[in-house]
């Protein structure tokens, strides 16, 4: 499966966190095998109990091969593996497989979030509604929620003024915005993650107000000079890029001036170490006692 056409929407089911991926080119949710498994049969092993099943399915002319794809997860300890996934069709076919009080209530929220999909592709707010709730069970608060769901559409604007500018790959876009967060934060995408301690998450959900603001502003800068100088091809979209991230590097420079203190922070919205970062901490901890 193609990681870049995936979108991580985790699902809760009875509090727990069901693991489901959003594939935007075939419209279908994608779903951890084993973390319904587990809520299904009520095993405390429940990998070792798929294991099992998978291999019994497979022995029953199940086609496992064309009905489960893998998929790198997040797991509970923080890190990141490769999980069977089934969209919700073969999830059904799974389920029926299992001897359990507890199919019933499963198949049922499966069915609630295939017809959610459904519901979408009728009224698209439900899906921006649903993103909001989202948000802020995660502890947004309703201005930084505002400003993101303003910044979703603006960047689609700048993606569509590149694309008139001849950019139509996404490899393109990643370089442009690259250009655009050098110039006013000093890093790249990846390098701006990785000093927050990110690692697959949404590094403009894990900005504050400051640092969301002054992203929005470098790519606003970068649409309108864009789309009044119509640069042509990449290299050229670059020289403006550039320009419209120096607008946003003025206006940190001016705001850090005047607080005396930067605007560029490792804090993010996680509240947590990965799991071997944590290990190594403590590590040093006792070396040092």
């Amino acid at each position: 499966m193609d990681e870049n056409k995936m979108h991580l929407i985790n699902k809760i089911f009875n509090n727990k966190t069901i693991r489901t991926v959003w594939n935007k080119e075939e419209e279908k949710y994608y779903i951890s095998v084993v973390d319904i498994v587990g809520e299904v049969s009520g095993s405390d092993r429940p990998r070792k109990y798929w294991s099992d099943l998978k291999n019994n399915l497979i022995k029953d002319g199940f086609e496992v091969s064309g009905k489960i794809g893998q998929l790198k997860l997040k797991a509970q300890d923080g890190k990141y593996r490769m999980t069977d996934v089934t969209d919700i069709e073969g999830m059904f076919r799974i389920i029926e497989s299992i001897p359990s009080k507890n199919a019933e209530p499963i198949k049922q929220w499966l069915a609630r979030l295939g017809k959610e999909r459904i519901n979408e592709t009728f009224d698209p707010s439900i899906a921006l509604q649903r993103a909001i709730d989202l948000y802020r069970t995660k502890g947004y608060d309703e201005e930084w929620i505002a400003k993101r769901i303003k910044s979703l559409q603006e960047r689609k604007k700048l993606t569509d003024v590149w694309k008139e500018n001849g950019i139509d790959s996404n490899i393109e876009y990643a370089i442009l915005t690259n250009e655009i967060y050098k110039e006013w934060s000093g890093m790249t995408a990846k390098e701006y993650k990785q000093y927050k301690g990110l690692r697959k998450e949404n590094l403009r959900d894990n900005m504050d107000n400051i640092e969301l603001i002054l992203t929005d502003l470098s790519e606003e800068a970068t649409k309108r000079i864009a789309s009044k100088q119509k640069p042509s091809g990449l290299n050229a979209n670059i020289k403006v890029a550039r320009m419209g991230g120096h607008a946003a590097k003025v206006a940190r420079d001016d705001i850090e001036k005047n607080l005396g203190e930067t605007v560029v922070t490792k804090e993010n919205k996680l509240n947590y170490k990965y799991l071997e970062e944590r290990d190594l901490l403590e590590k040093k901890k006792r070396l040092k006692r």
